[in-house]
């Protein structure tokens, strides 16, 4: 019997270990059609028959919540980079964290200050001039898709969609049943080592697509957005990088006294121009959330050409004048991304995305995307994850004679 299952899971599914170090058995057998019969039957074949058998526990790969898969990554993070190896990653990681509230508060602050200026305006009969404004151009920007503003004029957007009802982790999956505590402790995976794997096995925006290619081409930004094509996806998390960039550049806006004099004195101007000079201070902030926008515009022009950005700007590294405001967005403005050296390029940001992701939906989009590399890619159309068995235990009943019965149990587990 020991040497029957052993033999049963030697048949793990070749590509889904060679692409993705992922050891599982496939109990459809390639056929689309699940049954944990099939394995029964595997089993007499190999040799272990004459006896009654029922398989009392079971685990799927995407039982709870993908955690049979997670272990399976655990042992691979383990295998290549050792015990602790990514431990020098946290640090960086965790200033981060409060980065996404930080920006939503500076979102709140911009809404504020422009609903402040627009009521001054309004309940004086005022308007501002749109020479030498540049408000209106950016108020058009910001209603722009990012994707149309920041992508490099070779590159060609990806405009692959997927059916995302067909992958793990919109359909209903099947579930195993049984508890493997007393036999596998489960493996503690940090975010940081799963977002290494990810960066290891899947595409993202950044790398250069070879024609054809797989189900999305911006898989590691599906994984963090889950949309179902891949302009969705990258806009997605170019809102996140845009909030990332825009907090830094607006605080260094803030602290440079000639930048915020330069905008005072175009506030100044443009309420002299309707003789309205108690809007100068709310207007010169405005001007400075604008001067901020356009600035993490020409950052994230920067990345997506696979250019490094400064974590905080400094006089050196400041790309966008006031006076660019007006004409950023226009198709030969001559407005691209500078690169700095020790800047932090796309990928470093993914991998701060992929830390501070939501654990819970991140999993199954892995799978997700396992499942259309391997259908498409590997021409496996049957393959689904949830038909995938990493650990059994079978018992077994042995008919002797004179009526005497011997029953044991037989564990397997990939590990």
């Amino acid at each position: 019997m020991n040497r029957a299952v052993e033999s049963v899971f030697a048949e793990y599914q070749r590509e889904l270990l060679e692409e993705f170090e992922v050891f599982a058995l496939d109990g459809s057998y390639e056929s689309g059609s699940y049954s944990e019969q099939k394995v029964l039957d595997r089993l007499s074949w190999y040799g272990a028959s004459g006896m009654e058998q029922q398989i009392q526990r079971i685990q799927l790969l995407t039982d709870g919540n993908g955690q049979a898969f997670l272990e399976q990554v655990a042992y691979f993070i383990e295998s290549k980079y050792g015990l602790g190896s990514l431990n020098h990653l946290l640090g960086g990681m965790e200033r981060w964290e409060g980065q996404e509230e930080t920006a939503d508060q500076y979102q709140q602050r911009e809404e504020s200050l422009n609903q402040e200026l627009s009521g001054m305006l309004t309940d004086n009969g005022m308007e501002l001039p749109s020479e030498d404004n540049p408000l209106p151009n950016m108020q058009q920007l910001a209603a722009t898709p990012l994707t149309r503003l920041v992508m490099p004029k070779d590159r060609q957007i990806s405009d692959k969609s997927i059916n995302t009802s067909e992958l793990a982790s919109h359909r209903e999956l099947r579930s195993g049943y049984g508890d493997f505590s007393d036999v596998a402790e489960p493996e503690e995976l940090s975010k940081i080592a799963f977002g290494e794997y990810i960066l290891a096995h899947f595409d993202s925006a950044e790398d250069i697509q070879e024609e054809g290619g797989g189900a999305l081409d911006y898989e590691t930004e599906y994984i963090l957005s889950g949309k179902d094509n891949d302009r969705e996806n990258l806009e997605a998390v170019l809102k996140k990088l845009m909030a990332f960039r825009f907090v830094p550049n607006y605080i260094y806006l803030q602290n440079d006294a000639g930048k915020r004099a330069e905008a005072r004195a175009l506030a100044l101007t443009l309420c002299t121009v309707i003789a309205f000079p108690a809007a100068v201070e709310a207007l010169t902030q405005v001007l400075l959330l604008a001067w901020a926008f356009g600035e993490s515009i020409m950052d994230l022009r920067s990345l997506m050409k696979g250019y490094g950005v400064p974590l905080t700007k400094s006089s050196d590294t400041w790309q966008l004048s006031l006076a660019g405001l007006m004409n950023l967005g226009a198709q030969d403005s001559g407005q691209e991304g500078a690169d700095t050296e020790g800047g932090i390029k796309y990928k470093e940001y993914l991998r701060v995305l992929l830390f501070l992701g939501g654990k819970q939906e991140m999993p199954l989009r892995v799978l997700d995307m396992i499942e259309a590399c391997l259908r498409q890619e590997k021409g496996l159309s049957w393959f689904q994850a949830d038909a995938c068995i990493s650990r059994i235990e079978i018992s077994s009943v042995l008919y002797l004679r004179r009526g005497i019965t011997y029953r044991f149990n037989t564990y397997y587990g990939y590990q």
